[in-house]
């Protein structure tokens, strides 16, 4: 996942993003959680990589794994 994906304070006010791009890592996530596919994502975004994707989700499985929220506290907001 560290090849790529970056997090430079001077592309895109410092989100993740895929490395050599400016496709954040929340946009790919959003997109999937909609119902995109990884082959819609690659056909929308062809200079993308399989392994950038799947970093994608990788990168946000371990943002989930370092909070702790109850679920009642999420269904409340």
């Amino acid at each position: 996942m560290i090849e790529r994906i970056s997090i430079d304070p001077a592309v895109c006010h410092g989100q993740a993003c895929i490395k050599g791009t400016r496709i954040p890592v929340h946009q790919i996530i959003a997109m999937m959680a909609n119902g995109d596919t990884i082959e819609e994502l690659l056909a929308e975004y062809p200079t993308l990589q399989r392994e950038d994707i799947l970093a994608c989700l990788e990168y946000a499985a371990l943002l989930a794994e370092e909070q702790i929220t109850p679920i009642e506290v999420m269904s409340q907001s």
